[in-house]
């Protein structure tokens, strides 16, 4: 893992981000406060076996919306970052 543990409320367990997805973040200019607000409050579409989105449009961003795709498990493992995000091409 690459950064954390953070704290997620509404889990209610520590949030991880990969090397993978700290690298993406920074390279779509997503501040760290940014991506913890997004899975504090974003939508979430579970997948399976754990897996999820969880999205949200960025105030003062033209490239909404903002997603992250991760793992619950133990704690939430934020596997990638990604803006364009469209719910219904998932």
């Amino acid at each position: 893992m690459s950064e954390g543990p953070y704290w997620s409320a509404r889990f209610k367990r520590r949030v991880w981000l990969t090397d993978h997805a700290t690298k993406r973040a920074a390279e779509r200019k997503i501040p760290l406060e940014t991506l913890l607000d997004v899975i504090e409050t974003g939508e979430l579409r579970e997948k399976d076996m754990g897996h999820c989105w969880i999205w949200k449009a960025a105030a003062g961003r033209d490239d909404n919306l903002l997603c992250v795709a991760a793992l619950l498990a133990d704690a939430v493992i934020v596997k990638t970052v990604m803006h364009r995000f469209d719910p219904e091409g998932e």
